[in-house]
Formats: C-alpha cells, sequence, structure tokens
C-alpha cells in the first residue's frame, strides 16, 4: 500500500509505517497534479498539512484512495463530512501540537511585553549610533506575572496555553460555548502537580477582563474578533492569533495598534496566507511569525507517529 505525504511527515512516521510495510512517497505534488498523481500511482492514503487541499473534486476522482490524514488539529482544508459520506477514513492528531503552538503563544506574548517585535528590528539599524534612545524607548515593559490571560477557545491547544499562564504566575479565564469549566492540571519537571478550576466566562466579560487575549478556535465564518470586539478590550491589550487565519479582522486590529486602543499583537496566522497583507507585515506593533505553530522536532514527531499508527490501525 501506499501512502502519498504531500506536505511531508517526519521520519519516525516514515519508519513506523514502513516497518508495516507501507510504502510512504514524499514527493511534493503540485495542488493541479494531485489528482492524476494519486491515481497513476493508485495512492491509498494521502497525508496533508494546511498547503494541500482534498476536497470533493479529488474525493470523486480518485477511487483508490482509503484514508485522508492531517497532520495537526484543524480540517478546513479537506471536504471531510463528504469523504466520510464516501466511505474514506478522515483521520488528524488533534493532541500532538498543543505545547508547541502554547509555547509560541507566549513567544509572542513576551516579545509583546517588552517589545522585541521593534527592538529587533531596530537594533540592527541603530543600535550603535542611536543605543541611548533605544533604551529609553523600550524601558517601559511590563510583566505578565499577576495578568489576566482570556483564552477564547478552551480545548486541548486553550488548555496547554493555560498551563503556562498558571505556571508564569497569571491568572486565566477561558470563554468556550461547547465547555462550562475545565481542571487544569500544571505538571512541574520533579513530578509533582498542581491543579486549578478553570470556569467559563461570556466572551464579552473575557474581552472587558483580560490583559491579553489569545485564540485557539477553528476556522469561523464571521470573525471572532472585530471592531466591536476589540472595542470592548482594555486600552492597551495585546491579542494573540495563532489559530487560523480569519478569525481576526485584520483592518480593525491595524486600525486598534494605530490608534493605541490595542498595544500589541502577535500574529502566527494570517487572512491572506500564504501573502500576508503588506500593511500587517510592516506594522511596527505586530509580531510576526509564518503558521509555524506546530513546527517544532518534538510535534513533528509525535505528528508522525499518530498518523502512522492510525493508519495501521485503520489498513492493517
Amino acid at each position: 500500500m501506499k501512502v502519498l505525504a504531500n506536505d511531508g511527515v517526519s521520519q519516525t512516521g516514515i519508519d513506523a509505517l514502513e516497518a508495516a510495510g507501507f510504502e510512504v512517497i514524499t514527493t511534493k505534488v503540485a495542488q493541479e497534479q494531485l489528482k492524476n498523481y494519486i491515481n497513476d500511482n493508485q495512492i491509498d492514503v494521502v497525508l496533508v498539512r494546511s498547503a494541500t487541499t482534498v476536497r470533493k473534486e479529488v474525493i470523486d476522482a480518485c477511487p483508490s484512495l482509503k484514508i485522508i490524514g492531517r497532520g495537526g488539529v484543524g480540517m478546513d482544508n479537506i471536504d471531510v463530512a463528504y469523504a466520510r459520506e464516501q466511505g474514506l477514513h478522515v483521520i488528524n492528531t488533534p493532541a500532538a501540537s498543543s505545547e508547541s503552538v502554547a509555547e509560541l503563544v507566549f513567544a509572542h506574548l513576551f516579545n509583546g511585553v517588552r517589545f522585541l517585535y521593534a527592538a529587533n528590528r531596530d537594533m540592527p539599524l541603530d543600535g550603535d549610533s542611536k543605543f541611548k534612545d533605544l533604551k529609553k524607548a523600550y524601558a517601559k515593559g511590563i510583566e505578565l506575572r499577576g495578568k489576566t490571560l482570556g483564552v477564547i477557545g478552551f480545548g486541548r491547544i486553550g488548555q496547554a496555553t493555560a498551563k503556562i499562564a498558571l505556571g508564569c504566575g497569571m491568572k486565566v479565564i477561558a470563554f468556550d460555548p461547547f465547555m462550562d469549566n475545565a481542571t487544569i492540571t500544571v505538571p512541574f519537571f520533579d513530578g509533582q502537580s498542581v491543579s486549578f478550576e478553570i470556569d467559563t466566562i461570556t466572551k464579552e466579560a473575557l474581552l472587558k477582563q483580560s490583559d491579553f487575549v489569545t485564540l485557539h478556535v477553528p476556522a469561523q465564518k464571521k470573525y471572532v474578533i472585530g471592531k466591536e470586539e476589540i472595542e470592548l478590550m482594555k486600552q492597551g491589550a495585546g491579542l494573540i492569533n495563532a489559530a487560523r487565519g480569519g478569525v481576526v479582522d485584520e483592518v480593525a486590529l491595524i486600525d486598534a495598534l494605530n490608534n493605541n486602543k490595542l498595544g500589541f499583537a502577535g500574529l502566527d496566522v494570517f487572512e491572506n496566507e500564504p501573502k500576508p497583507a503588506l500593511q500587517v507585515l510592516m506594522n511596527a506593533k505586530i509580531s510576526l511569525t509564518p503558521h509555524i505553530g506546530a513546527a517544532t522536532g518534538e510535534a513533528q514527531d509525535r505528528i508522525g507517529t499518530e498518523l502512522a499508527e492510525q493508519i495501521i490501525s485503520i489498513l492493517k
């Protein structure tokens, strides 16, 4: 049986699949050539991340397909319901990358409260000639400890983010329409742990109370954070989106940053990927990363292993 890992898969995943008798192909096939490649090579399993889409036309055109796998959480690039109606298995790895995404959220948070997003741009240009000026400009940082983090979407990634926040001494509040409360256990290196009960509140209350807001929601038909939501937020608050492009109104975000309603933003995902809006990329108050939330070696190893285990379980 053949597995096409079109957006790549870790070596641990390849090794596990090959040990089970699968042929793993890591050739990158262009989207417009995907149907022909699957048919010409009689592919049984296609694995994707966020770059490749598997829509109805691919599913209908490729009778050899038995499994569509998504290396990650969100499956908005796959016509999941339709695929399952046609008898295909659709799998993903919802828990594998939670810690990696959560750590990136905090990379953006630390970046924001200490102005690293701007200092890292200015220091190479003016660090040797305007050192004292830059020191003065970036000398009004704040600590995360004691501040309130609002988590919108309290699933696996939201809860992993909450664990880091609690470890940093932050207060955590959450909004999730599908959850009333959750017990968050923060583990430590020596085997000890501390548990916290987190009650969910309304989105409006969360926005008003939070010093920083982080989003952990699937793709939506409308903005989760738009102009009205930003108006509810604290003056100078920070906003982090490492979830999905399109859940934040980037025009409203830029306006809020420019008029100082928001202090900073951290974006790992964008409305117009893979070509983010220039006004977003050039804004001096935004910490930017190119959709790398799950892009750690550890997460990719877990993703590859989990996909392999599911494929082997289904087909063997």
